[in-house]
């Protein structure tokens, strides 16, 4: 258990890198494309609105992850689902 808030951490750290080097990417292929100097507050929108983009689809991988782990997909109720045939009744 002591290594899980290391592993948080260098989770964190691995899409913070992923997220500044694709601000990195998308300003040099700005550029490329002919579009003018990005200001301080465009490069500060552009480094939260990645970063925040990588952070969410890593939350949300998290818990499919611990979903799928613990069962509670398992769990789910579906008697009432229209989509369900009369033969597929457990």
């Amino acid at each position: 258990m002591a290594g899980r808030p290391f592993r948080l951490i260098g989770s964190l750290l691995v899409a913070a890198a992923i997220a500044a080097g694709a601000t990195v990417v998308i300003s040099v292929l700005w550029a490329a494309i002919g579009g003018g100097d990005l200001p301080l507050h465009g490069w500060i929108a552009l480094l939260i609105g990645v970063f925040g983009t990588v952070c969410l689809a890593w939350v949300l991988m998290a818990l499919a992850f611990k979903s799928d782990r613990e069962g509670w997909d398992d769990r789910v109720d579906n008697r009432f689902d229209p989509g369900r045939d009369e033969d597929d009744k457990p």
